[in-house]
């Protein structure tokens, strides 16, 4: 059996070039390879953010949205004081 070889461009020209049913089915496929490392990434981030949240007296799950992009971004700049 011959193997073709591609470059990483030449198969996407070729992914796009499916139809949008057969590019969703690949798209499903990919991510269900990638999805545990990610589940687990995700959850590894949410209980730290949890803990920072509780080391400062803050509690992550009742925060808002915007109070918790504030406060990442509190944590992010260490060189200034943490919003409320």
């Amino acid at each position: 059996m011959a193997i073709l070889q591609l470059t990483d461009e030449q198969v996407l020209e070729l992914v796009k070039q499916l139809p949008a049913t057969r590019q969703q089915d690949l798209l499903r496929s990919l991510l269900s390879r990638q999805w545990p490392a990610w589940a687990a990434l995700s959850a590894e981030g949410a209980a730290g953010a949890r803990a920072a949240a509780a080391q400062r007296g803050r509690n992550w799950d009742a925060m808002t949205e915007q109070q918790r992009e504030d406060f990442i971004d509190d944590l992010v700049h260490e060189d200034r004081a943490c919003s409320t």
